[in-house]
């Protein structure tokens, strides 16, 4: 399983030979600028809420790719009006797709489409592939739902938002860790704006103090899993 990076809260996924992009918000992200969304391979889109930040380069990359779009069922709804493929799922439902199993989980954050019409309840994603396991949290604040993931799932990387001010912040995220019982940390949404940003060096020595490997990827950079 290979993860990339696309700045912001925007991922690309390699797994079972299928290619997923996770809340592309890249055109306008003026640090992401060096990303051609029109290079980009996407069998499916996954959204974790309709926020502009979330959303803003779904309808390009579906339409120059063809990706059905996984989502709650409110957003999905939106997008299949407009003709895109798309698979609806809501919290605590699975499914077994083409490149393994995806569980979308509850998150805590609020959710609206730009024009402020309703994006249904935001949510995250476990994903299971290629004997690997990984939790996409989306917008959250740490909650104790996160102790539910590993009773089901074991994870090898979590990857949670650290900016603060609109999410969880470094510490809380450390806390959600320790809920996830996992060590191994991707942060992401942080630095977009100026409300988000972060002490790097702070953020992964408050990780590893914990015991915890905290990971901060330059846009387009990559991992294995």
């Amino acid at each position: 399983m290979k993860i990339t990076f696309y700045g912001h809260a925007s991922l690309g996924i390699e797994v079972g030979g299928k290619n997923i992009i996770v809340d592309p918000y890249i055109t306008a992200n003026e640090k992401a600028k060096h990303i051609d969304i029109m290079q980009l391979k996407a069998d499916y889109i996954l959204i974790t809420h309709a926020h502009g930040d979330h959303i803003l380069d779904v309808e390009a990359i579906a339409n120059n790719t063809g990706a059905t779009i996984v989502s709650n069922a409110e957003i999905t709804g939106h997008y299949e009006k407009k003709g895109f493929n798309v698979h609806p799922m809501n919290h605590g439902g699975s499914w077994n797709f083409d490149f393994g199993k995806v569980k979308y989980v509850v998150a805590h954050h609020s959710s609206s489409f730009p024009d402020g019409s309703y994006g249904g309840n935001q949510g995250g994603f476990v994903i299971e592939g290629e004997h690997k396991n990984i939790y996409i949290a989306g917008d959250t604040a740490v909650t104790f739902d996160m102790k539910l993931i590993p009773m089901r799932t074991k994870l090898d990387l979590a990857i949670l938002p650290i900016g603060s001010n609109f999410t969880m912040d470094v510490e809380d995220a450390i806390i959600a860790a320790e809920f996830l019982e996992c060590d191994k940390i991707l942060g992401y949404h942080y630095d977009t704006f100026g409300y988000i940003v972060i002490d790097h060096e702070d953020a992964v020595k408050k990780f590893y103090d914990k015991g915890k490997d905290l990971m901060l990827l330059e846009i387009g950079a990559s991992i294995e899993l």
